[in-house]
């Protein structure tokens, strides 16, 4: 068993749950088994978005953001399903029940994925053994396949857990990086962003293994000390914990400014909530951090101090939507008395990498249409020096946000 169980390493599963909404809606109705099926939004109409699919529809090449109108030409028999995410919800519960019948040491990463340290599960077994076992319960109690990795580091764990699908389980150890982790295309590398791919192949690395053998320096050239951790990663070096505290740990990223002078001027404190907004964006870019939650604070001329928060139903990352939240909190809150000092706090943060977004069609389409709005002004920021785009708005126009439309679609998600 010690060769498994190694004095001073670690043994990780990285449980992955395949094609999972759509793999639970199979579970409800049999009847949809062996059939192609996709999860997405509007499916009446045109625009919308599959969010995923089964396996019978990926082989006719419709795949995860593609419009339904594309998908429904590539395969004319696909069968179209709103998300049921109370459904969802429940499946992903009782598939962490059963994680947590082998050990307390579990990291949940999003509705249908997880890791496990079972480096003091002995007892129960070898790795593998304790894997199928897994695989088997949940296939068995919930009728739902999954696939595991297996590997001494969270990367490696989750890199192999993509590595055969469905029902899968993959041993990916350090000495398998040559043949089993380099020759992937360094696209499918976890934490490398289609944009970073880009950015790596204009140094001609094209494979995982291209990225684990350039020289540290040209990466950290290129993407600061992202580019030493990518390489660290690609080596098979991830010194990470599965942390089952990480999914309740509220740190926060803000920053707060004493005005020059008290006011109740309204254009003045949007103005000086955007500045503070952007600021933290750049925080948590460098932190390569999404939030959850945004916090405002207002002192008054009294310093007399108030402080409100939202938390929202999706993870945000840009100040325009930092912004958003915090002109709405201060519209709501402010008593009308002269104002002497703002702050803009984002809290209940995660990791950029460890984030999935989760599946409000609705939210979902406008995140990838907005993502592609940003790719944009990145790509000309990179290339010009700077942001060529000013923001052209009056203090009326900056009342307007999305506030009203993310608490419909909270209250209908509701009902």
């Amino acid at each position: 068993m010690s060769k498994w169980y190694p004095k001073n390493g670690r043994v990780i599963f990285h449980v992955d749950m395949n094609s999972f909404y759509a793999s639970v809606e199979m579970a409800f109705d049999p009847s949809l088994k062996g059939k192609p099926l996709a999860i997405a939004g509007n499916p009446e109409e045109r625009k919308g978005i599959v969010v995923t699919s089964s396996y019978e529809a990926r082989k006719y090449g419709v795949k995860t953001t593609m419009p339904l109108f594309e998908a429904r030409r590539l395969c004319p028999d696909l069968i179209v399903m709103r998300p049921n995410f109370e459904r969802y919800r429940t499946a992903s519960k009782e598939m962490f029940k059963i994680l947590a019948d082998v050990t307390d040491t579990i990291q949940p990463v999003s509705i249908d994925e997880g890791y496990m340290d079972v480096t003091s599960c002995a007892e129960q077994g070898s790795p593998p053994e304790i894997a199928e076992r897994i695989q088997q319960r949940v296939y068995e109690e919930l009728d739902l396949p999954c696939s595991i990795g297996i590997a001494p580091n969270k990367f490696l764990a989750k890199m192999a857990s993509d590595m055969k699908k469905p029902m899968g389980i993959t041993i990916l150890r350090k000495r398998d990086l040559s043949n089993k982790l380099w020759p992937l295309p360094i696209g499918e590398m976890y934490g490398v962003g289609e944009k970073t791919a880009e950015k790596l192949k204009k140094l001609d690395i094209e494979t995982i293994g291209d990225l684990a053998n350039r020289p540290v320096l040209d990466l950290k050239r290129l993407l600061g000390i992202n580019g030493e951790r990518l390489q660290n990663r690609a080596n098979g070096i991830d010194d990470r914990p599965v942390d089952p505290d990480a999914v309740h740990e509220f740190k926060s990223i803000g920053t707060s400014t004493t005005l020059a002078q008290d006011t109740t001027d309204d254009a003045e404190v949007r103005t000086v909530l955007r500045r503070l907004s952007k600021k933290v964006e750049a925080r948590m870019q460098s932190k390569e951090v999404l939030a959850r939650n945004v916090q405002l604070m207002i002192r008054y001329h009294d310093r007399k101090t108030v402080t409100r928060s939202k938390q929202l139903s999706e993870f945000i990352q840009h100040a325009d939507d930092l912004f958003n939240v915090a002109i709405q909190l201060f519209d709501q809150h402010w008593n009308q008395v002269p104002v002497r000092l703002l702050g803009v706090t984002a809290t209940d943060l995660a990791e950029k990498s460890e984030v999935t977004q989760q599946l409000d069609l609705f939210n979902y389409e406008e995140y990838a249409g907005k993502e592609k709005l940003y790719k944009a002004i990145d790509d000309l920021t990179e290339k010009y020096g700077h942001n060529p785009f000013k923001k052209l708005s009056s203090p009326k126009d900056a009342q307007v946000t999305t506030s009203f439309q993310k608490d419909f679609l909270d209250d209908f998600k509701k009902e």
